[in-house]
């Protein structure tokens, strides 16, 4: 009986080729909330420059040693390679005995984050609710704002998508699921907010992403990022006040609508875990 090829972890890829959406923090959020549920994460921060993603599990690093205090958290590091291959060999890596690999990429347009965009099981595409980022995925009509075509980026992830579902049989690879999460929605006037509604509506029905809520924008994000806590490491936080509750369940509400496939190996019994209120 042939040997079975190794198992290949689920890759989550955070892309979006602007800046200021809130990627790194839901990219961080997405991965302890997986560890908290007993998976095992890796992550690979290719922002060589910014490495928000890495120094935010630096940081969390840190806060253990400093509290004497066990956080579940991703393995992770910050990309070395200089190709494609060598990226690879990193991850693989990292990601031997991994359920998940998360990659965060930079806010700009760069060939590592196109490549493992194209290579990702779930794409996640945060977007601030606004025409500008909404530019990134499709471009509107000036009068009416619906859509006119897609953009580069679409257009990319698109025959990404065409070239995953011809793959054999033999490669048992899933079909790449696209989520876009809309950040930042309470900074959106009502009438700005249909709008955005109708043109994702339509862009979702021709490209065949999904469209999740994602996170507000609230200043608690930012203040826990020197700790490299997040809002589920309860316990840690001190009090928090009705909004920090709030922002957990969006927190709760956006890894539960990403349906990721978590491994059978893991517990049955999620009531001890910090994805309900009652954890």
């Amino acid at each position: 009986m042939p040997d079975q090829a190794p198992r290949r972890p689920h890759r989550i890829v955070f892309a979006n080729e602007k800046g200021g959406t809130g990627k790194s923090t839901t990219a961080v959020h997405v991965a302890v909330a997986l560890a908290y549920q007993g998976a095992r994460v890796a992550a690979l921060d290719l922002d060589t420059r910014q490495r928000t993603f890495y120094r935010y599990c630096e940081n969390r690093a840190e806060t253990q040693g400093r509290r004497k205090v066990s956080l579940p958290g991703p393995s992770f590091d910050v990309c070395h390679g200089e190709t494609v291959e060598q990226l690879e060999e990193e991850a693989a890596r990292i990601a031997a005995d991994a359920d998940f690999l998360l990659f965060d990429t930079p806010g700009r347009d760069d060939p590592f984050a196109r490549h493992v965009a194209a290579s990702a099981d779930t794409l996640v595409t945060p977007m601030n609710d606004s025409f500008v980022d909404f530019d990134l995925i499709g471009h509107v009509d000036a009068e009416n704002f619906k859509v006119r075509r897609l953009s580069f980026y679409a257009e990319l992830i698109w025959e990404a998508r065409i070239k995953r579902s011809r793959a054999t049989i033999e490669e048992q690879r899933r079909e790449m699921d696209w989520v876009v999460v809309r950040n930042r929605t309470g900074h959106t006037d009502a009438r700005n907010q249909r709008r955005i509604d109708q043109a994702l509506g339509e862009l979702s029905k021709r490209v065949g992403f999904r469209v999740s809520h994602g996170l507000s924008e609230r200043v608690i994000y930012r203040e826990l990022f020197p700790s490299g806590l997040t809002l589920l490491d309860k316990g840690h936080l001190g009090e928090l006040g009705t909004s920090h509750l709030v922002a957990r369940q969006e927190v709760r509400t956006l890894v539960a609508n990403l349906n990721l496939p978590m491994p059978d190996s893991l517990p049955t019994d999620r009531d001890a875990l910090p994805l309900t209120e009652a954890a």
